[in-house]
């Protein structure tokens, strides 16, 4: 019949495309999807526990570390030393909710916290009323460019006048070179970081700040410095 061969035609017509089709699909070509590139010593599953906070409106718009502009309500985090781009898993120690987060930030610049959150991640664990809330954060992927893991340095000061500052670094450059002032705009105003040394573990890193606390008498940070972006986190 005349639509018989017609709709037979239109088989045959087709067949060459529905091969092509077929030989795109994975299980066909032997095609499978790029890997992520991670940076060598990138900590994949890293787990940590500590006290958290969350940063908002004094902050938003104002450049993120890796230079994107914060807004609290996307789903990000500040974190002194994991690399940027890493992403974690958050839970609230306290309700059990969870989220997962993308830091683009460095911070909380704040002794006995680990985790800064967006406003978004707050309200999603459940810990904007309190402030601050106990979490455990574990490091599932990665979303950054191998290469981009900074050194680790110590952060000893931060001074609003930059000669004050400057003054510090000096005295800081013979036992350890690398150390730098880094300028920070925050809400209250620019601040002039103090960075000691340079380090590529988090073994030297902290024998270093235990050093330089009992030394200068003052709280000692260990901070992953993203030399490539500016310096606009959170105090």
């Amino acid at each position: 019949m005349p639509g018989e061969k017609k709709a037979a035609t239109t088989r045959l017509l087709l067949s060459p495309f529905l091969l092509l089709f077929l030989i795109s699909l994975p299980g066909c070509s032997g095609w499978s999807p790029a890997r992520p590139s991670y940076p060598p010593g990138y900590p994949l599953g890293f787990v940590e526990r500590g006290s958290a906070s969350w940063y908002g409106p004094g902050f938003h718009g104002n450049r993120t570390a890796n230079g994107e502009v914060y807004d609290m309500h996307k789903l990000t985090a500040a974190h002194r030393t994991l690399p940027l781009g890493s992403v974690a898993v958050v839970r609230s120690l306290t309700t059990g909710r969870q989220v997962t987060v993308r830091i683009n930030d460095r911070g909380p610049f704040a002794r006995g916290r680990i985790l800064d959150l967006s406003l978004a991640g707050a309200q999603a664990v459940g810990m904007v009323g309190r402030g601050t809330d106990d979490i455990e954060l574990r490091v599932i992927r990665y979303e950054g460019r191998a290469g981009d893991m900074g050194v680790l340095r110590v952060q000893v000061g931060s001074f609003a006048e930059p000669a004050n500052a400057e003054a510090l670094v000096q005295r800081l450059r013979n036992a350890y070179p690398g150390s730098r002032v880094v300028a920070v705009d925050l809400p209250d105003g620019r601040r002039y970081r103090v960075y000691a040394g340079q380090f590529q573990t988090e073994g030297q890193a902290e024998q270093a700040a235990a050093h330089l606390k009992r030394a200068l008498d003052t709280d000692a940070l260990i901070v992953r410095d993203d030399s490539r972006s500016p310096a606009t986190g959170n105090p």
